[in-house]
């Protein structure tokens, strides 16, 4: 049986890059993840990365831990823009939690977590994407209050070099 949390035991912060193998193990560890993300912390293209998104004033590695232990992650992006008259939004993505503690809440918790901190910026408007195939992902989404009011596409430009 997974270990009980007590969510008053849970504490947030910012990812730091010793934090970045404890990252690639939360993304590839679900099926689509294994695929994508089951690489090195020694490779460059996510130290590249990591270093880009830490740089960035408009990037949030958004972090959940218990006990001193990483055990949820996401990435929270602020965009402005002007549709909207001039709205700032928080995009959420890259949404995981360790899979041993998973159905105890901590995905409610950590994006409740990511909405005070867009709330705090100034945001007007939240958003995320998710996968067509992860229709739990979904459900949970909607539970949340996050309504499905767009199709959603992507084109692949590059892969890191």
């Amino acid at each position: 049986m997974a270990q009980k949390i007590n969510h008053e035991d849970l504490k947030t912060r910012r990812a730091i890059r010793s934090d970045l193998p404890r990252l690639l193990e939360l993304l590839a560890d679900d099926i689509l993840g294994k695929s994508r993300d089951a690489g090195s912390s020694d490779d460059a293209c996510y130290v590249q990365a990591f270093e880009a998104i830490a740089a960035d004033t408009n990037q949030y590695l958004l972090l959940g831990e218990l006990d001193g232990r990483v055990i949820a992650m996401l990435q929270l992006t602020f965009i402005p823009g002007l549709s909207r008259r001039g709205a700032l939004r928080a995009n959420i993505e890259a949404v995981r939690v360790d899979s041993s503690l998973r159905g105890q809440g901590i995905g409610n918790w950590i994006i409740a977590q990511a909405l005070l901190i867009a709330q705090e910026r100034g945001c007007d408007l939240a958003q995320l994407t998710s996968d067509k195939s992860r229709t739990e992902a979904h459900r949970f989404y909607a539970r949340l209050g996050f309504t499905a009011t767009h199709e959603g596409f992507k084109l692949k430009l590059k892969t890191c070099a």
